[in-house]
């Protein structure tokens, strides 16, 4: 019987089907292309735009790993200076249970398939994990995966780690598509991670200057005195705040904390200049704060490039046996905090006068309280109690109350705790200084 031509060939209609079937895959992996695109471009502007730091962007690869290929799980394992084992590593994707069950088991050694990867540092794509001749199966608690898909990052041309996705949530093996995006990946990776390393390093190193140019305080005796510092949170804000004790010749003390306004090594080395300057200045015996901080202010204004300065500088002199006078004068800075020896707070509010750098021709007051054995005096700057989401009224009474509630503590140690535990966001940088009167 003979056989219709028709019978032997598709239908228009099937044709039809198939190529919209087929156009429909080409319009998914243009749409899967163009995600890539963005995520990438994400992943850049994270770096560049310098608002985080290494491990931030290690995890943001991570993540955009696992959205690129829809992936259930993913993981970025950083390889040690030998290059040999891994040092760090950054799971995603584990359930609180999945965490739990694996609770027990340390950082994973680089065996198995993970040593695959770094001895042989081409991308890496696995249909059946337990049947790779080079599998070395799970630890106890670890969720079953079947599928992985892997490829190395580096950076100045050295290994840096490696990167893995596993188990695709449609359940479908990783295709050679699925590849070729998690390679381009790590290839923009080792960008990204080589210029956070860069920036990380440069800010650490940036602190370190600053905390060089910070003073070690001298021997106060009979006083006792502590501070602290902190850099801010966020990375590249490096700030001008700065504080200075020492003994002057008629037997006070003096004290000054400052915060110059800007975030950068010029606050940083404006802040160094004005506390060499501010030395020399207090040497004058028995000179008032306030024409202390005229004098400095004249100075800024004729030889340098007259940086906007908050400070507050005091002097705690003798007064009747038993008692102290302390004397200070405030240009825009916040109050001094006052403990007495029963462990009750109270800010010294006086009117501030304006700060350093602004108009050296208006009139500097000084302001005087009486303060009994045993007294503790804290000077401060805004980046310990500052916080966008509450009043400033707010953020000092919490300062008050932690001062209070930890009183009792030895100096040292109280100005450690302020500075822990303070009410700020921490996206400034704080200084913290507290002197202690004679208790007899």
């Amino acid at each position: 019987m003979a056989r219709n031509q028709n019978d032997s060939q598709p239908s228009d209609e099937s044709r039809r089907l198939r190529l919209g079937v087929e156009l429909e895959q080409i319009a998914e992996q243009l749409r899967s292309l163009a995600r890539a695109q963005d995520r990438l471009h994400d992943l850049y502007e994270a770096v560049l735009g310098r608002d985080v730091d290494l491990p931030v962007v290690l995890q943001l690869i991570v993540d955009t790993a696992m959205e690129l290929v829809g992936a259930r799980y993913g993981a970025l394992g950083v390889l040690d200076e030998s290059g040999e084992h891994l040092h760090r590593f950054i799971p995603v994707g584990l359930s609180e249970q999945e965490r739990a069950d694996l609770g027990e088991v340390n950082l994973p050694r680089g065996r198995g398939l993970l040593r695959h990867l770094i001895t042989h540092p081409e991308s890496l794509r696995v249909d059946d994990i337990a049947a790779h001749p080079d599998s070395a199966g799970f630890p106890p608690g670890h969720p079953p995966m079947r599928t992985l898909l892997g490829a190395a990052i580096s950076t100045r041309g050295k290994i840096y780690g490696d990167l893995y996705v596993a188990e695709r949530r449609d359940g479908q093996p990783f295709d050679a598509h699925d590849e070729a995006l998690i390679v381009a990946l790590a290839s923009a990776a080792g960008l990204a991670i080589d210029d956070a390393r860069l920036y990380e390093q440069t800010r650490l190193d940036a602190e370190q200057f600053q905390r060089i140019l910070l003073p070690r305080l001298p021997d106060l005796r009979p006083f006792d005195a502590a501070a602290a510092y902190r850099p801010a949170s966020t990375p590249g804000r490096i700030g001008g705040d700065w504080y200075d004790a020492l003994l002057v010749p008629d037997h006070a003390c003096a004290a000054v904390i400052g915060d110059v306004v800007g975030h950068d090594l010029e606050a940083a080395a404006a802040m160094a200049q004005i506390r060499n300057m501010l030395r020399a200045l207090l040497y004058d015996q028995r000179t008032p704060p306030s024409v202390v901080l005229a004098h400095l202010d004249r100075a800024l204004e004729a030889i340098t490039d007259q940086p906007v300065t908050t400070a507050c500088l005091a002097r705690i002199e003798p007064a009747q046996p038993g008692t102290w006078t302390l004397r200070w004068s405030t240009a825009g800075h916040p109050p001094p905090l006052l403990i007495t020896p029963d462990h009750r707070a109270r800010y010294l509010h006086a009117d501030p006068d304006l700060p350093l750098g602004v108009d050296t021709a208006q009139p500097r007051a000084d302001h005087t309280h009486l303060m009994s054995a045993g007294s503790t005096v804290i000077f401060f700057t805004d980046g310990l109690f500052e916080h966008p989401k509450h009043p400033i009224e707010a953020g000092l009474e919490r300062l008050a109350a932690l001062a209070t509630e930890h009183a009792a503590l030895p100096l040292r140690d109280f100005v450690q705790t302020l500075a822990d535990h303070h009410p700020s966001d921490g996206h400034d940088d704080m200084a913290v200084l507290a002197l202690r009167t004679p208790r007899t």
